[in-house]
């Protein structure tokens, strides 16, 4: 089985420099309690370059860098962003393993759909970087060979071809092993894994026993370590905790930005696109706010959602300041993508989408209505207004055989298209025809149109069981001045009647 390895340096940093872009080049630590004091658990690179380390005493740190600032350390929240970045990346690979706390492995079985695996590696990165993530990532065959290389290896990625592990990891220094073995090896003098890999094989059994023939057998391109792939949450959700009550909008747009980008990050690796979201501020001292966020089209765009949060946020009076958010996603459906007509601007739609969902937070859901379908054959009652939902996923062998059955029964050309401004109730039009039956002009809107173009007929008759049966005739007629229209024909009195215009 062929696995990636995704390395952070120092990821705790990094998600903090995300969500704080004002701490970027300036020294800061993350600090944890241990035995009643707070020491370091992971340094900024400015701090780093002030003397500051890990395990240090935050007064020592501050003695070192007088600006120096510090947060706590919260393991759970680097595991959630973790797992963030490990779902959204299932848009590549079929499943990720936590490695914590700084990487992840992920399977790379899918490589041959995006170029092969130097083409997964720059995908990931890429994918990465979009987030402000700055990462390493190497495919290789073995687990620790992944690892090992990701967190020690100079290039930024890397593919280790299969049965070239041990030569991969021969340069590497012993600090690779990061286990007990680490301490055994260097008390024999040895410095890289090549040179463990290089021991005899009993007497490493001899003197370091299970653990280190494990260790040997790893330096030597041998790993046997399942990989067990992460079990995904059923709920989507993200929550942070800022590290200043927000009094106004204004500091919340980072700490908004950085919760709608891991969960839009998220719902893309599922495949899966948000229909309602609920926003839950958490207010200083007590209390909360929840906001509900409806949208008009089913959606994964972070950039949408954000606008759209922000725009919510304009209209709610809090009673305090925010202490933290969570954002949860109480309804979603299949991202079945959009498929846009040539010429048409992403940008226009997207704002359009902006407006309606904007509308249908502020007016409610019902707001919003899409067109069912009604058990009739006649036109003007073909359908009715429903509260808007996303269309059911198809799912198993009734999605199949839906699928084959559309496929196998083409609808005819003529009756593909129906207009999209069907009028409520025909009304009748005064038409002029030639002695053969030929439609010549009609008069519409006050004035006499001639006929460009027309065809048909089509015809349609049915609901021979109800008061008012029906047997009409057709025709989509493009008119003078006026566009394609659908005109028909009553067989009951022979007269012609608008039924409908076609944009």
């Amino acid at each position: 089985m062929r696995l990636g390895y995704l390395h952070f340096s120092r990821f705790p940093v990094q998600r903090k420099v995300i969500e704080l872009p004002e701490l970027a080049g300036r020294p800061f630590v993350l600090v944890e309690e241990v035995r009643g004091q707070q020491r370091v658990a992971c340094a900024s690179t400015s701090a780093l370059k002030a003397g500051v380390r890990q395990g240090m005493t935050l007064t020592a740190a501050t003695a070192l860098e007088p600006s120096l600032k510090h947060f706590p350390y919260r393991p759970e929240e680097e595991r959630r962003a973790l797992v963030g970045i490990g779902e959204m990346l299932m848009s590549l690979a079929p499943g990720f393993q936590l490695s914590e706390p700084d990487g992840l492995w992920f399977d790379a079985g899918a490589a041959h759909l995006v170029k092969g695996e130097e083409g997964l590696c720059a995908k990931v990165l890429a994918l990465c970087s979009e987030l402000g993530w700055r990462g390493r990532v190497v495919v290789a065959s073995e687990k620790f060979t992944a690892r090992a290389l990701a967190r020690h290896g100079a290039p930024r990625m890397n593919v280790v071809p299969e049965g070239e592990g041990a030569q991969a990891l021969a340069p590497l220094p012993l600090s690779a092993l990061e286990g007990p073995e680490q301490t055994a090896f260097a008390a024999l003098g040895l410095t890289t894994l090549g040179e463990v890999a290089g021991l005899p094989v009993g007497a490493v059994t001899a003197r370091g026993g299970a653990a280190g023939m494990r260790a040997h057998t790893r330096c030597r391109g041998g790993d046997e370590t399942p990989f067990i792939a992460e079990v995904l949450e059923e709920v989507l959700e993200e929550r942070l905790t800022l590290e200043w009550p927000a009094e106004s909008l204004e500091p919340l747009q980072f700490a908004l930005k950085t919760v709608l980008d891991r969960l839009c990050g998220r719902l893309s690796g599922r495949k899966r696109a948000a229909v309602r979201m609920n926003l839950t501020l958490k207010l200083d001292p007590s209390g909360q706010a929840v906001v509900p966020l409806t949208l008009a089209r089913p959606t994964a765009q972070a950039k949408m959602l954000l606008e759209l949060t922000r725009h919510r946020l304009s209209d709610v009076r809090l009673e305090g300041p925010v202490a933290g958010l969570l954002l949860r996603v109480e309804e979603d459906c299949e991202d079945r993508g959009q498929q846009l007509a040539l010429g048409d601007a992403p940008e226009g739609d997207a704002a359009l989408e902006v407006v309606l969902s904007r509308l249908a937070t502020a007016l409610g859901e019902d707001s919003l209505f899409m067109a069912a379908l009604e058990d009739t054959h006649r036109p003007e009652d073909a359908y009715a207004t429903r509260t808007f939902r996303p269309p059911p996923m198809r799912r198993g062998l009734e999605g199949e055989l839906l699928q084959s059955v559309e496929a196998a029964e083409p609808v005819p050309e003529v009756m593909r298209e129906r207009p999209s401004r069907m009028l409520g109730n025909p009304t009748t039009i005064d038409v002029e025809m030639t002695a053969s039956g030929e439609l010549l002009a009609a008069r519409l809107g006050g004035r006499r149109r001639r006929v460009m173009a027309l065809v048909g007929p089509e015809r349609l008759s049915g609901d021979w069981w109800d008061a008012r049966p029906y047997s009409r005739d057709y025709y989509r007629v493009h008119f003078e001045g006026l566009g394609p229209a659908w005109v028909f024909r009553d067989a009951r009195d022979g007269r012609f009647y608008l039924q409908g215009l076609f944009d």
